[in-house]
């Protein structure tokens, strides 16, 4: 009886060896290859990417009157789309929701008008600058929101999102940021005609469109006032370098046939796909 006893505990301590082996077996001893993905490869065989934008940034992403999600970062995107044979699946969020997109695998891609600084670059890959400009301010036309200066900033209500470099640059120089959602242009604007707001620090070409469009607002572009050049490039998931490299040909292509040019002057009514002319002074300090 002690022996069959034996014998039993025996043959049950193997089967438990044996199945906790088997479920190591199966389990990969090193996961992190297994993660690792290939998105080009995964784009092409679904045929389709997935792409966040805002949907509310006139002149770079927006709906027109007929309802089409549009504008000069839209259209480049669709042509890189075109040119690729792929079908775009557009994820409307706010801007400061893209990036921690990419992060979780939520979208392949962001493009909404997003400056490519360097310590971006050490959290994402970023395809060839498709759009050049700089740093400017809406202020009211009125009184220019008492700002003559960068540093006028300081006690300053700035528009703007939570984590744009140009809520950085108002911060930086004293300004308190007032945070929106996925809000249109039109509310940002607003508030700074209505004292809301005193400021928006943002792109001179998207400030310039959307000033335009509402001629009834007590807004401007600063006259005096340009700084920070910057470089907007398409974001995508750190270490997926064969679909960064895939966009930047097409991207060089449309740049060399002049697809480009003509859609930025089709959006902005200048070529912003090239460096603006003059010296634009760099923002001392900070660590965008």
């Amino acid at each position: 009886m002690k022996l069959r006893k034996g014998v039993w505990l025996l043959f049950l301590f193997t089967l438990i060896t044996l199945i906790a082996c088997g479920n190591t077996a199966e389990q990969d001893p090193n996961p992190t290859k297994n993660e690792e993905s290939n998105l080009w490869q995964d784009i092409q065989e679904s045929g389709e990417i997935t792409v966040a934008t805002s949907g509310t940034l006139i002149a770079a992403s927006y709906y027109d009157d007929n309802d089409e999600l549009t504008g000069y970062d839209v259209e480049v995107i669709k042509e890189i789309a075109k040119r690729l044979d792929l079908d775009i699946d557009f994820e409307i969020m706010s801007i400061d929701s893209m990036l921690p997109a990419i992060d979780s695998g939520r979208v392949d891609l962001a493009i909404n008008d997003i400056e490519s600084t360097d310590k971006r670059k050490g959290q994402f890959n970023f395809s060839e600058p498709y759009k050049y400009s700089y740093s400017t301010m809406v202020v009211r036309a009125s009184d220019y929101s008492g700002i003559h200066s960068l540093e006028d900033l300081a006690g300053k209500k700035a528009g703007g999102g939570a984590t744009t470099i140009y809520s950085q640059i108002a911060e930086h120089y004293g300004a308190e940021v007032i945070t929106y959602g996925n809000a249109n242009n039109e509310a940002y604007l607003r508030d700074v005609s209505n004292g809301r707001t005193d400021v928006i620090v943002n792109d001179f070409y998207l400030s310039t469109f959307g000033v335009a469009a509402f001629p009834d607002f007590d807004i401007m572009i600063h006259p005096d006032l340009k700084f920070h050049p910057t470089e907007q490039a398409i974001a995508i998931r750190k270490g997926e370098d064969e679909l960064t490299e895939v966009i930047n040909e097409v991207l060089n292509e449309m740049r060399e046939d002049g697809t480009l040019s003509e859609l930025a002057i089709q959006f902005y009514q200048q070529d912003a796909s090239v460096k603006p002319e003059g010296d634009i002074p760099e923002i001392e300090g900070l660590e965008l």
